[in-house]
């Protein structure tokens, strides 16, 4: 059945459009001449007992009235292809992701992949086994449920969260939405099973070789391996899976970085420091080819980082993260001048376009990186499974 009202608007959406991306206009005031109304985009998850939900991009359900309903249409999904950035499927880019911010410890569950980096605390005393404890980000320790797990969904959760369990962990899916093709469904879903949406990100793309159009800085290191004192200056004690602003007030734990949970110099003794910092250095150090930058505190290389910075080069893609200015040197350029060196060396690598993930909320990050030719490409957040 498909709805009509009379006048120019029409609404020309109905229950069988489910799962189209749609636009609709509803009536969120009284009637006229003074009503009021708002737009929303998104694909179209159920209509039932009166009752549309919406997904919007950033993976937010929104419930709209049947009765309140005065436009709809079906709208095609947001186009991808910018000027210089290759075209890419949200899948496919959250795979080049993925390798790089690799887990400890993968396995397949049909088309799906469960990742998994716990982190164990030392034991409390001799002999016992370590305690587990939250895992290094949330990227490296949740579903990537790209495609047909193979099963029926509720049969699926039950298994995703005995596998979790078993290592100590939460289970979390890691949702796509916001492009052709991916997860609005599979969110309403978990939404209606009482999984808990948390850490709305967007996947930000742009062109690399502007990045790298600035005079070369020799306050920038480079190195293959990451040191103990880049680990000191990450410092993700938890987060999102948000970048935040290179050097624009970004501060530890908010730099570009897939996921929450510990980090490295997170936990109350050496002993779990330490087993942080193990977990840490197999993800940062994981990916194709692995750059970390560092800019010294100091002029004789003493002291903390006053700059760090990591990029991973996979193909025609390059990924940051991990871009972080200690408070004392913010709004130098020290962010900028990190972004270009590595871009410089990714270039050489044969890549030419770079991706980013960054808070929605991070205002101030979102802005940095427009500044610097970033644009939205699709977003994902994280479902946590019911407490029991």
């Amino acid at each position: 059945m498909e709805y009509t009202t009379g006048g120019r608007l029409e609404v020309r959406v109905s229950p069988e459009d489910v799962g189209k991306r749609v636009s609709v206009r509803t009536r969120t005031g009284p009637e006229e001449p003074k009503a009021a109304f708002t737009d929303t985009v998104g694909v179209l998850t159920s209509w039932s007992e009166g009752t549309l939900h919406v997904t919007r991009r950033d993976g937010r359900s929104v419930a709209l009235r049947e009765e309140a309903l005065v436009a709809g249409k079906v709208v095609p999904a947001t186009p991808a292809r910018r000027r210089g950035v290759p075209a890419a499927g949200a899948y496919e880019l959250q795979r080049v992701a993925a390798r790089g911010w690799p887990a400890v410890e993968t396995a397949a569950l049909g088309e799906w992949t469960l990742r998994a980096s716990p982190v164990r605390a030392a034991a409390a005393r001799e002999g016992a086994r370590p305690a587990p404890r939250e895992g290094f980000t949330s990227r490296a320790n949740s579903v990537l449920p790209l495609g047909d797990p193979g099963a029926p969904l509720d049969e699926v959760l039950r298994y995703v969260e005995g596998w979790y369990a078993e290592r100590g962990l939460p289970a979390r899916f890691q949702v796509t939405t916001g492009h052709a093709g991916t997860d609005e469904m599979l969110a309403a879903a978990l939404d209606a099973r009482g999984w808990t949406a948390e850490r709305h990100t967007l996947m930000r793309t742009g062109a690399l070789a502007p990045l790298a159009d600035r005079a070369p800085d020799a306050r920038v290191r480079l190195d293959r391996r990451v040191s103990a004192a880049w680990l000191r200056a990450y410092g993700r004690t938890g987060d999102a899976g948000a970048p935040a602003g290179p050097g624009g007030g970004a501060g530890r734990g908010s730099g570009p970085g897939p996921g929450s949970g510990s980090g490295p110099g997170s936990g109350s003794g050496s002993g779990s420091d330490d087993a942080v910092r193990a977990t840490a250095t197999r993800v940062l150090s994981g990916g194709p080819s692995v750059w970390f930058a560092t800019v010294p505190g100091e002029a004789d290389g003493d002291g903390p980082p006053a700059a760090i910075g990591r990029c991973v080069v996979d193909g025609r893609w390059a990924g940051f993260s991990a871009v972080e200015v200690a408070p004392a040197h913010r709004r130098r350029g020290l962010a900028g001048a990190v972004m270009a060196e590595l871009a410089r060396t990714a270039l050489a690598e044969g890549a030419s376009a770079a991706y980013l993930q960054v808070e929605t909320e991070n205002a101030a990050a979102r802005a940095l990186y427009d500044g610097l030719g970033f644009a939205d490409h699709h977003a994902y957040h994280y479902r946590r499974a019911p407490r029991n």
